[in-house]
């Protein structure tokens, strides 16, 4: 048995939101990756340099992860 929403309107999915929390994290990523360069700028640490190649990386796998999980869950 199937419960009517009582607010149909107002729910999200889990698919709908796995959507959201993976664009979310793309975006931070990309903003993280922006901030680990800016630093790097300025005070020239190769920990600055990694952090950001290593969260554009991040951003890479997770944007390519939320394509496939969309085309895979498309007819849910």
């Amino acid at each position: 048995m199937v419960r009517a929403a009582r607010n149909a309107g107002t729910e999200m999915s889990l698919r709908a939101f796995h959507l959201l929390f993976i664009s979310l994290s793309v975006i931070l990523a990309a903003f993280f990756a922006a901030w680990a360069v800016g630093q790097y700028r300025l005070e020239h640490q190769i920990g600055y340099a990694a952090a950001g190649v290593l969260a554009l990386a991040s951003g890479g796998v997770l944007a390519i992860y939320g394509t496939r999980f969309q085309r895979k869950t498309r007819n849910l």
